[in-house]
């Protein structure tokens, strides 16, 4: 619509002032020494969610880090849209690689150079201001409802509990969430599933204390050299899971759903290029895609023991550490999952070292239907603004909430990211093409007018 059009060409740098704003909050949840820095950057979406019209805006307290709730209800007979985000950042270690600092927000080359910028500060925005965009326009067709938490990088392990009590406040129609990416924009799509994710913590312990490893190396096991040897084995030759069990509930996809998805379009060489690799490695037998879509995973997220100062220590350590997460597809759980792992891990230490582990956060595997109203609507709503149809695909990162907000709300999801592969999203040097913030504040007030046209 051409006034929502002249309304983002007014206000595009206000816009744009406004996220760096937030960009500039560092509001780390898995921290506590950033704690005041969640709750301040919590009252700032408050804020921000009134100017854009809501009717409310309220911080609501959890065990943890506060969730923003804000609403604008036109007509209770009208469809209603569930925004749903997070304003939580992961950390921004290491900060040496950094270019620019995390929280000093810079344009450079057309993108957005902050932690958050993309995951989920930037795409979360794009609602608020895609809200005052069609408020501001008289324009608005279906009552959108935000609630925007303080944990997703953390599990999320108070939310579930706030839809369990907040049943009728946030009774809607569908899940409206953009916390995910496209292939590009060139080649738009819309994400159809999320795997699930099971994140371990492994301690292995051998001596009593450090000892010196001239004195004692070669009689006493060396905890550092265990667990590699651990990890080491918990993959085959041909990088196929050994935990017993595994793969016995895996959703296998069939000849024909693994050939449509395959036919999204990918440049192995360029994405070899774009990570500095020589070679992919995976499960043996599928493809890149599928490896990152539909397949389970395996990855040590850190590891650590012994002396990493700087110069020499000659240490044979009494313990050493890894996290772990695994990355679950249709059918797997990740209480089950976790239950193997913890079972396994502690079944092949040796003797000589005892072996704590402890489970952290997990959530389930999802996939969104593509026939329903909704998914038609955000389908129609690119189609419209990027003058393409979409590509649906398979997303390999989790979103612990989705399944949640089905089991206990009984609402389906749309996942309409407008995020890249490539913006360092959990790393250093994170970015939001101003191409994309701009591009989801375009497209999204199409999802409500499409939606509430369809619903009718």
């Amino acid at each position: 619509m051409q006034v929502w059009n002249d309304y983002l060409a007014e206000n595009k740098q206000r816009f744009l002032d406004e996220l760096f704003e937030l960009l500039r909050i560092p509001s780390v949840s898995a921290d506590s020494k950033y704690k005041g820095d969640v709750a301040r950057c919590a009252e700032a979406v408050k804020e921000n969610m009134l100017k854009a019209g809501c009717d409310k805006a309220e911080i609501c307290p959890t065990a943890g880090h506060p969730i923003v709730y804000g609403e604008k209800i036109i007509d209770p007979a009208l469809p209603t849209v569930l925004v749903y985000g997070h304003y939580d950042v992961q950390p921004p270690d290491p900060l040496d690689l950094w270019h620019s600092g995390p929280f000093e927000p810079v344009i450079k080359d057309g993108r957005i150079y902050a932690r958050g910028a993309c995951d989920d500060k930037g795409q979360m925005f794009m609602h608020v201001k895609a809200l005052e965009m069609m408020n501001k326009t008289n324009t608005l067709p279906c009552n959108i409802k935000m609630m925007i938490e303080g944990e997703e990088e953390v599990g999320s392990s108070n939310l579930g509990i706030f839809l369990k009590e907040n049943k009728e406040k946030l009774k809607a129609d569908i899940v409206l969430i953009s916390d995910t990416s496209m292939i590009s924009m060139e080649h738009p799509s819309l994400e159809t599933g999320l795997r699930g994710l099971a994140y371990m913590e492994v301690e292995v312990v051998g001596p009593n204390r450090d000892l010196h490893s001239g004195v004692y190396g070669g009689a006493v096991a060396n905890p550092v050299n265990i667990l590699c040897k651990m990890i080491a084995s918990l993959h085959d030759e041909n990088n196929h899971i050994t935990i017993p069990g595994f793969y016995d509930k895996v959703q296998e996809l069939s000849a024909t759903e693994r050939e449509a998805l395959n036919k999204a379009p990918f440049d192995l060489t360029e994405y070899k290029s774009e990570l500095g690799i020589k070679e992919v490695w995976g499960e043996k037998g599928y493809t890149n895609l599928e490896r990152t879509g539909i397949r389970p995973t395996l990855d040590v997220n850190g590891i650590w023991g012994g002396y990493t100062g700087e110069g020499a220590k000659t240490v044979l350590p009494s313990k050493a550490n890894a996290k772990i997460s695994m990355r679950l597809v249709p059918n797997q759980t990740s209480d089950e999952i976790s239950e193997m792992f913890a079972k396994h891990f502690e079944s092949i230490a040796p003797d000589y070292v005892t072996v704590k582990v402890t489970a952290h956060h997990g959530g389930e595997p999802v996939v969104t239907p593509t026939d329903s109203v909704a998914y038609k609507a955000a389908a129609k709503a690119i189609q419209t603004s990027f003058g393409k149809d979409p590509i649906p695909t398979r997303g390999g990162g989790s979103i612990p909430i989705v399944a949640l907000f089905e089991s206990v709300l009984g609402l389906k999801t749309v996942l309409l990211g407008f995020g890249l592969d490539n913006d360092n999203i959990h790393s250093p040097n994170e970015k939001y093409d101003l191409f994309n913030y701009y591009k989801g504040i375009e497209t999204i007030p199409y999802f409500h007018k499409y939606f509430a046209e369809m619903s009718k």
